[in-house]
């Protein structure tokens, strides 16, 4: 079963003090399954890296790494969810208090009829509530 991901859950991979047990099967569900995001995805990635190295919370080699293992595990990166932003995604965000950005993730879900895998509160709390399963 494929699932869409959320900036939230990824970088939970790599620090240490923001994984679960959760985020980790999540990960070991990619041995087997395919994980779909957004094309904002990649975008958010690469700014937590950027603000983490920043603050010297990771050095530029852990974000190399960190990178090299994104790219090696089966997460197709979806544009579709372009061609709806204004019509779905921001009505969707709208109607739930939820930013554009966790909007485009839930929307990406509905459509697909995928679970997310979400560590935000408000985001699994609005998935819920539209009937979208929530890893």
């Amino acid at each position: 079963m494929s699932f869409v991901l959320d900036t939230s859950v990824t970088m939970a991979w790599l620090f240490e003090d923001e994984a679960t047990r959760n985020t980790e099967a999540l990960l070991d569900r990619l041995k087997t399954e395919e994980a779909f995001v957004p094309t904002l995805w990649a975008y958010e990635v690469g700014n937590v890296l950027l603000m983490a190295q920043r603050r010297k919370r990771i050095t530029e080699a852990q974000g190399r790494r960190f990178t090299q293992l994104l790219e090696s595990l089966p997460i197709s990166i979806s544009d579709s969810h372009l061609v709806s932003l204004w019509s779905s995604a921001v009505v969707v965000a709208r109607a739930h208090g939820l930013s554009v950005y966790d909007g485009t993730y839930l929307d990406l879900a509905m459509r697909e009829g995928m679970p997310l895998a979400t560590r935000d509160r408000a985001l699994r709390r609005a998935a819920r509530k539209l009937g979208v399963a929530v890893l």
